[in-house]
């Protein structure tokens, strides 16, 4: 069986920590094993990083030439789209289609940071005397970057672009579960002419890999996109170091129907809203708040709607929804449907595995609809991160926000109405980094994007996204008359 090597300093490099396998889930079958990285892996991959990151001839680049290094990334990746595409469906089961568009978005967000290098200075600040005064923006010279497994093609995009154009070197670590896009990814880097160290990867566990890299003297800053109880072990190692940290963490997001609401526009947002990538999304609408004069029909509606969902797959033109990513997190799953029937809760559509002998071997679950539970059931409260949907109605304006904002998360929303007066009212009452009104899972790279509450800290894209991985500093020049 073939050995996935990470890479560090522009070489692969066979770590001396436990290696792991990687799981195709559609199939049950084994991929590959990859290399796990040890604590002195760690360490010698953090002393090269940071030797490049000071290094002259990484530091004075001039912003147009970082800016064509960014350019060069987004060419490679699009010339090798579909190889990228494979393997992350092949690892995490997300279906081609779905993949091969993440490609481009990761493309892009290059592309914007390389448009940032140009385009985005420093200041010139009011003097209050006899010299000039300015701020500049300054890399922290290490950035450890730990990516989950849901989306690997555009986390690890929305951390390595605006690190590179902030001048930073960075570290990729992966999840064990998707461990080869981020190496594909350094690869195609250092074709483009990154100076070796720049752009580095480790796999390994979070144990033995991850939490040696965050802990590493010479590690500057921290970004991090996954679930809330790691980013908050995260947090508080970064607050132990006294250095910053990014974190895009979990969401309970609510997404809301007016009754005046245009419900097949609707409709088509809540389905794709919870059920694309098989619901393994941080804005995953999972909670549908609907207003009780229109319930009855949405509910049958929905369930019309959920049988026909094609689960099959990834790699079948034909499926909408691919495994769930892992086995152990379909069992996740499982557990949170048996806890919603034990409270109570009906189940409308799917709550178990399909009955198809071809899906029988990988971890698939069927798309789920659930009903007759107030907001304090286990389902209504944490994040399952799969394809469970459970409906909640609503009377009036001010229940809704109560009920919208009775979480520990605030990640998005999404609500539907034609009342332009009503959605801005409601939008602005809703504790969420993101709402979408009449819309949903509209992303963009030039906006910035992150949680409330205990959804994170730091927002990622946009120029919010850029100064993330830098820090000001401010220039007084002395003997200047103005």
């Amino acid at each position: 069986m073939s050995l996935i090597k990470f890479m560090v300093a522009g070489e692969r490099v066979e770590g001396a920590g436990q290696p792991f396998r990687s799981v195709n889930p559609a199939t049950g079958e084994t991929n590959y094993e990859v290399s796990g990285a040890s604590k002195a892996d760690v360490a010698s991959c953090v002393e090269m990083a940071a030797t490049a990151a000071t290094s002259l001839q990484w530091r004075n680049l001039k912003p147009h030439q970082r800016a064509s290094l960014l350019h060069r990334i987004a060419d490679g990746m699009m010339s090798r789209a579909e190889d990228l595409a494979i393997t992350q469906s092949r690892e995490n089961g997300k279906v081609i289609a779905e993949s091969r568009k993440q490609v481009s978005n990761a493309a892009a967000v290059f592309r914007y940071y390389a448009a940032a290098c140009e385009t985005v200075g420093g200041e010139l600040t009011p003097s209050r005397g006899d010299y000039l005064s300015m701020t500049t923006y300054e890399p922290y010279g290490v950035v450890a970057a730990v990516t989950p497994w849901n989306s690997p093609l555009t986390m690890e995009a929305q951390k390595v672009a605006p690190a590179l154009a902030a001048g930073n070197a960075i570290i990729l670590k992966p999840s064990e579960v998707t461990p080869t896009v981020a190496i594909l990814l350094a690869e195609i880097a250092q074709a483009a002419g990154v100076p070796a160290g720049i752009v580095n990867v480790l796999t390994g566990t979070g144990r033995e890999t991850g939490l040696e890299l965050i802990r590493h003297p010479k590690v500057r800053m921290i970004s991090f996109t996954g679930g809330t109880a790691t980013g908050k072990l995260i947090a508080q190692t970064a607050a132990e170091r006294l250095i910053p940290c990014a974190l895009e963490l979990g969401g309970k997001s609510p997404h809301i129907i007016f009754a005046d609401a245009d419900l097949e526009a609707a409709l088509d947002a809540v389905q794709d809203g919870i059920f694309e990538g098989s619901g393994q999304s941080c804005v995953a609408g999972s909670r549908l708040f609907v207003q009780r004069s229109i319930l009855d029909e949405v509910i049958a509606r929905l369930q019309d709607r959920v049988k026909r969902i094609q689960v099959g797959m990834p790699f079948d033109p034909d499926s909408r929804m691919g495994p769930i990513a892992s086995f152990q997190h379909r069992e996740t799953i499982e557990r949170f449907v048996a806890s919603a029937r034990d409270e109570g809760g009906e189940i409308l559509a799917g709550g178990k595995r399909p009955d198809d002998r071809e899906l029988e071997k990988g971890a698939f679950y069927l798309p789920t609809l659930i009903t007759g539970l107030s907001g304090g059931a286990r389902v209504c409260r944490e994040e399952i991160f799969g394809p469970v949907l459970v409906i909640l109605p609503f009377d009036h304006e001010d229940d809704l926000v109560a009920q919208a904002n009775d979480t520990d998360y605030g990640l998005a929303c999404g609500l539907w109405t034609p009342d332009v007066t009503r959605a801005m009212r409601v939008a602005r009452q809703i504790d969420a980094g993101t709402v979408w009104i009449n819309t949903y899972k509209q992303l963009s790279v030039s906006t910035p994007f992150g949680g409330f509450k205990s959804s994170g800290l730091g927002r990622e894209k946009g120029l919010a996204g850029l100064r993330l991985y830098q820090q000001s500093k401010s220039i007084y020049l002395g003997g200047m008359s103005i």
